[in-house]
């Protein structure tokens, strides 16, 4: 089994390099399983109906959330009627949507897909431990294949959740950082574990967005509009080999496509932290 984790998706340009470049991809490198965070598809911060829609014609089998999964609430329905997207999964009821699913493979092969929330330097959420704990209690034997997007700000948590789950888990990567790590390893139970995957985006950037409007707001300390980055589109993630009898990995390895070499020349303004709807998003977006 061969499945390639992708960070976070971040605006239209993160969306257009996954379109261009997955399905081709997919088939070069022979992956029977994409599971991409697409949290801020839209406009850089949300997603919307539209760009989940773009993400699976992509060829993406799983979209996982995170603390920017709720901005836009005319997605809420999406999350509720389409199985192949996740929130986290450790949100109070009644939030829309899951935070977990098996996924059948034309083969007969079944994958689960868990997406959690950490709560270091994040929200106050339940416990992702024992949301993941549950997670794995609640599998049939024949579910081998099993794989965590924990979406957390601390390395030092995400790294406690691989060593929690190694060994119960095909893998546990991590997003939400949009900075990818160079730790890609095989923990001494067999599961893979990466602290976070990177984004697909702007790599010549603060997160997706412009480090002129970024640095402007550290340098004075006041509130500033931030300005999404426009330049060559990269994708960042994590390729795994997995053995079909147990789940476990055989082997991992970081995966960049197309990282840029030249300077960004042109930059987009958006109000971040103002997007109320899927409109201001998808208006935000069309600028790009």
């Amino acid at each position: 089994m061969r499945v390639l984790a992708l960070g976070d998706i971040c605006g239209s340009i993160g969306r257009n390099a996954v379109k261009e470049r997955i399905p081709t991809l997919k088939r070069e490198l022979g992956i029977d399983f994409i599971i991409a965070n697409g949290e801020n598809s839209a406009g850089g911060v949300g997603m919307t109906a539209s760009t989940v829609h773009d993400i699976l014609n992509a060829k993406v089998d799983c979209i996982t959330g995170g603390n920017h999964s709720w901005k836009n609430r005319e997605v809420y329905d999406t999350f509720d009627k389409e199985q192949r997207v996740l929130r986290p999964q450790n949100f109070p009821a009644p939030a829309p949507g899951r935070g977990s699913n098996v996924f059948l493979l034309p083969d007969g092969r079944k994958i689960a897909v868990l997406n959690i929330q950490g709560t270091t330097f994040m929200d106050a959420l339940p416990c992702p431990f024992q949301a993941a704990y549950e997670f794995v209690n609640s599998l049939d034997d024949d579910v081998v294949f099993r794989f965590v997007d924990f979406h957390a700000e601390a390395t030092s948590e995400k790294k406690a959740m691989g060593f929690a789950l190694d060994g119960k888990v095909s893998a546990v990567f991590g997003t939400h950082t949009h900075v990818q790590t160079a730790d890609a390893q095989i923990l001494p139970n067999g599961t893979a574990y990466m602290t976070d995957l990177g984004m697909c985006g702007v790599e010549l950037s603060c997160l997706g967005m412009s480090f002129e409007s970024v640095l402007q707001r550290f340098v004075s300390k006041r509130p500033a509009s931030f300005k999404r980055a426009v330049g060559q589109g990269a994708l960042n993630g994590l390729l795994m080999e997995l053995d079909d009898e147990s789940g476990k990995a055989l082997s991992v390895s970081l995966f960049r496509e197309n990282a840029p070499r030249t300077k960004i020349s042109s930059y987009e303004l958006i109000e971040t932290g103002q997007t109320q709807s899927a409109a201001d998003a998808q208006k935000a977006d069309s600028h790009e």
